[in-house]
């Protein structure tokens, strides 16, 4: 437990320092809403215990980014809502916000069980991404709020489909298929 709230803290102390010294919230927000996937792998490969596998998470963690960036783009270039500060039209959903809730529900479904403390650390920085992509007059209050909506269901979506096509096995069974010189020996075991 002890690991798991170091790695965290060495992940989420430096992007919240820079969060709070730039002058430019924009280039703060670039980097603030990766840090909940960066902290995904991070604790992964501080063996940390997870939901899954390597394979399996970093699968889901790219269709997860995939069906939540997808669909808030397909947004953006289909709605074409004006910014607060009318620079473009590229408005709603938020993109950010989007990526920075993906990544907490991520977060949230891989380390959950180990400690609630990732899912309030995962959430809590997809939080300060929309707030200060408010702050800084970026978004609408209603674009934050989709591009949430859209990470956290894109991801819940992408985990449905990924049990539902790829069912784990029962951790107690096994089969072995042994080729010998007398024939071919099958045994299952539960």
């Amino acid at each position: 437990m002890k690991r798991i709230l170091l790695v965290y803290i060495i992940m989420c102390i430096p992007t919240l320092k820079m969060w709070a010294g730039l002058k430019d919230g924009e280039a703060c927000d670039d980097l603030l809403q990766y840090t909940p996937y960066a902290a995904l792998f991070t604790l992964k490969a501080c063996g940390v215990d997870s939901r899954d596998a390597w394979g399996r998470l970093a699968v889901t963690a790219a269709a997860s980014f995939a069906v939540s960036a997808g669909t808030t783009y397909a947004l953006k270039n289909t709605v074409r809502e004006w910014r607060p500060d009318n620079s473009d039209r590229r408005s709603f959903p938020s993109g950010h916000v989007t990526i920075a809730f993906a990544g907490a529900t991520m977060l949230h479904r891989e380390y959950g069980s180990v400690s609630p403390w990732i899912t309030v650390g995962g959430y809590a920085v997809a939080t300060a991404t929309a707030a200060s992509r408010l702050m800084h007059d970026r978004h609408h209050w209603y674009d934050v709020a989709a591009g949430a909506a859209i990470g956290v269901l894109g991801t819940e979506l992408t985990f449905y489909l990924g049990d539902r096509l790829f069912p784990k096995k029962h951790p107690g069974s096994t089969a072995t298929v042994v080729f010998t010189g007398t024939g071919l020996n099958v045994a299952v075991a539960f």
